[in-house]
């Protein structure tokens, strides 16, 4: 199975540190971001992992050299044209990522606990187009699920927009939904790829509220599990808290 860690972002909430480096290679405890996703995914027995690069790619290029890929088989996507987000991130990357299999990608500013096997064996019993990981922590915008999980739209908590195929559903149907938050953590099919219409650069949220009326994703709850978002200097500390 192969992985994707998005390591392209400018990191414009990290500064000053990505004034002059990479939010990849920020340390958490001795190791980077960047090598602590490709450990977390070695646990897992995936070693082949695309990294997509954009924000001073040679340092990240050189760290993976340096280092040897920490013991993964790393394959850089080059985007220091023009960064795409997640959506163009993966799009860009789809012929190192092709195989017979699915594959999993994980945000590099993201730590956690969750247990990949767990999501995994999941996205096997139910067979989604996509499924990834969501917990109930407090965000300012949410995925909405049904009963069963799937995805049925996307809201901002703070304003009140609503995207997706939540638009159609009448104020009693709305009600039965459950908000929750997005992990970062996701295991596609292959077929995502021919399904996608946007192109250039665009967020993965886009095709997925697109394909969710026709398309089953499904949110993967593992609330409980540790789950660090390391988008500014200070959440460096509580990712040290929990990983040493």
């Amino acid at each position: 199975m192969k992985a994707m860690i998005f390591a392209a972002g400018l990191g414009t909430r990290f500064k000053p540190w990505t004034e002059h480096h990479p939010k990849a290679l920020a340390i958490v405890n001795g190791k980077s971001l960047l090598q602590r996703n490709i450990e977390y995914l070695q646990q897992y027995n995936i070693t082949d992992v695309v990294v997509n690069v954009h924000h001073f790619p040679d340092q990240i290029i050189e760290a993976v050299e340096a280092n040897k890929g920490w013991g993964s088989n790393i394959l850089i996507s080059d985007e220091r044209d023009a960064v795409l987000e997640t959506g163009g991130g993966l799009l860009k990357a789809k012929q190192l990522l092709e195989d017979d299999e699915p594959f999993v990608t994980i945000n590099v500013d993201i730590l956690t606990n969750l247990d990949l096997n767990k999501l995994l064996a999941y996205h096997q019993q139910y067979k989604p187009l996509v499924s990834f990981g969501v917990t109930n922590r407090k965000t300012a915008r949410n995925f909405l699920f049904d009963a069963n999980d799937k995805l049925c739209g996307w809201r901002n908590i703070s304003t009140g927009e609503e995207k997706g195929p939540v638009l159609t559903y009448t104020a009693e149907e709305k009600k039965m939904l459950v908000e929750k938050a997005y992990s970062c953590v996701v295991v596609f099919e292959q077929r995502f790829f021919t399904l996608v219409k946007q192109a250039g650069k665009f967020s993965l949220t886009e095709p997925y509220l697109d394909l969710a009326a026709e398309h089953t994703i499904l949110g993967y709850d593992h609330s409980g599990d540790v789950l660090v978002d390391v988008g500014k200097p200070e959440s460096v500390a509580v990712a040290e808290e929990y990983f040493k």
